[in-house]
């Protein structure tokens, strides 16, 4: 009897017992059980999935929907501004009357900067607003304050040093500069290269872009392999590169177990779990592959989820990847891995099954085997006295 109660104690409480990696697919699936735990959501991966995580990836464009060519460059205050001026002969308001002692009928003003007030200063012209004007509209504005006082006056502006319309490259590139935006228009990966190009392995390094307040981040490689992230820049952009290596875990009845480093500015479920050495074909259930994140609370709204028992921005999801149906595998090239996912594949029910049966048999042998050895030395001492016959001997040790 007491050793039918220790089994059947054993059998309760073999669950909790038994030394695991991390929880049965069942815990997983049940839902949030322990209310002082982690509420989490669970969604499985599926084409639908796929396409709102693909509809909500970190590219810059999304950010920015502004699809405009090159900005017109504009004076701003603190750009210095060249101002020459020309009559249609001499003996004008800026041109003596003897031309011979003159290369043509003009003047170039001293250089001058726009002032606190958006600015410039042109003689008997007055104050010229200059800031937020394109160099014709500073041209027009000088030649129609001047036409009752100049001989058919024309202007010529040119922007000698610019400040105002200027855009910041900052971070990990060649020479971090405040540089002066081109009339010509750049994109991002020209600026970039202005700025002496990124220092780090582009697979781990990131741009951001800050544009009125807004931000928008992408990866390096993004730019050049998804071109709609290389927007054209635009004066007073704040361009940040920056170095992120993304690694992610991999735990459970995988190959491996650690720490993983992506070694590329994209990585796929599928190419995670073959980094991790696949799954393990004598322990692993390929239909309760886990993968652990924190999304947005919009993007979890998208994938159904009830965000309203979830406090702060991020939601916790676990989806579910069942690699038992061969569309899984699709599902799994298409899966962008996230820095700091945690991958946990689930052990068979038949592997939880097997351990429980080893260790019950030790816990049986543990006890049994004290009594098994205490008939053993009974025997024996009753051969030594003559007290047991051979024959119940040979009885015993058959049992």
């Amino acid at each position: 009897m007491g050793a039918l109660a220790i089994t059947a104690t054993i059998a309760l409480a073999g669950c909790s017992t038994m030394p695991t990696s991390g929880p049965a697919s069942s815990y997983v699936r049940a839902g949030q059980t322990d209310p002082e735990s982690v509420h989490y959501a669970l969604v499985r991966l599926t084409a639908d999935t796929e396409r709102v995580l693909v509809r909500n990836s970190r590219r810059i464009d999304r950010v920015f929907t502004d699809r405009r060519g090159p900005p017109e460059i504009r004076f701003g205050i603190g750009d210095t501004v060249s101002v020459t001026l020309f009559e249609s002969m001499a003996g004008g308001l800026f041109t003596p009357t003897e031309a011979g002692t003159r290369q043509g009928n003009y003047v170039t003003l001293p250089n001058q900067a726009v002032n606190y007030k958006g600015n410039i200063t042109v003689p008997y012209g007055g104050s010229i607003r200059a800031a937020g004007r394109t160099p014709e509209e500073v041209q027009n504005a000088i030649v129609k304050s001047l036409q009752d006082r100049a001989i058919e006056p024309q202007a010529v502006v040119a922007l000698v040093d610019q400040k105002a319309t200027s855009i910041s490259v900052l971070g990990e590139v060649g020479t971090p500069a405040r540089l002066p935006a081109s009339a010509s228009g750049e994109r991002l990966l020209d600026i970039i290269t202005r700025a002496g190009g990124p220092k780090n392995p582009g697979f781990d390094t990131w741009v951001t872009l800050e544009r009125d307040g807004r931000q928008g981040t992408a990866p390096f490689g993004s730019l050049l392999s998804q071109p709609a992230n290389n927007i054209f820049v635009r004066p007073q952009d704040t361009v940040y590169v920056f170095t992120q290596p993304q690694t992610f875990l991999a735990m459970g009845a995988s190959g491996q177990q650690g720490q993983f480093s992506f070694g590329a500015w994209r990585l796929t479920l599928a190419e995670a779990m073959a980094k991790a050495g696949g799954l393990k074909d004598d322990h692993a259930d390929p239909g309760s592959v886990f993968i652990y994140r924190g999304e947005p609370r919009e993007v979890a709204k998208q994938l159904g989820v009830d965000c309203t028992r979830y406090s702060g921005p991020l939601v916790p999801v676990i989806y579910i990847l069942d690699l038992r149906d061969p569309g899984g595998y699709f599902i799994a090239t298409e899966f962008e891995m996230r820095n700091k996912d945690v991958i946990f594949a689930s052990n068979a029910n038949s592997v939880e099954a097997t351990k429980f049966m080893t260790y019950l048999r030790m816990i049986i042998g543990t006890v049994s085997d004290p009594i098994v050895a205490g008939i053993d030395a009974y025997t024996l001492k009753g051969l030594a006295n003559g007290s047991i016959s051979g024959a119940t001997t040979i009885v015993t040790s058959s049992r």
